[in-house]
């Protein structure tokens, strides 16, 4: 019964944060790095000291991980036809998405150790997991809506 009514009551919160966000006329991405921050503050439950340290850390994590994406998408996008023509074409595309990815790791886990100097061990090695509970609210959410 505490799990059901801790459950909902995330969900609510996460929807409330949502609705508000709406309402502030912020761009998409920072009306869901809002939601994003409060799920993750409330999931791992910060100290004030805490806070402070983590959230200048993980935006920078977030910005470099951001940069890599963007200049992923840059090269493949919309208007690449996936249906390579050679052989070199579809190696290169997936030479490029595993360099995003090995860039990816690098940052996590450049990061992580950064989170483990400014956090307890349970709260830095709980970080990955809010993030995805959080992808898996905000899908439940526009599901539902």
């Amino acid at each position: 019964m505490k799990w059901k009514f801790k459950y909902i009551f995330s969900a609510l919160v996460l929807i409330i944060f949502f609705n508000a966000a709406s309402a502030q006329g912020d761009s998409k991405k920072d009306k869901i790095d809002g939601l994003r921050a409060a799920f993750i503050s409330k999931k791992l439950n910060f100290t004030g000291p805490e806070g402070l340290a983590f959230w200048p850390l993980y935006n920078e994590m977030n910005d470099k991980l951001d940069a890599g994406r963007k200049t992923f998408r840059l090269q493949y996008n919309n208007n690449t036809n996936y249906n390579f023509a050679t052989d070199k074409e579809a190696e290169t595309y997936l030479a490029a998405e595993l360099n995003l990815k090995q860039k990816e790791f690098e940052i996590y886990r450049d990061y992580y150790e950064k989170f483990k100097k400014i956090l307890p061990m349970k709260k830095a090695a709980a970080v990955r997991r809010a993030e995805e509970d959080f992808k898996k609210e905000i899908i439940k959410t526009i599901k539902e809506n």
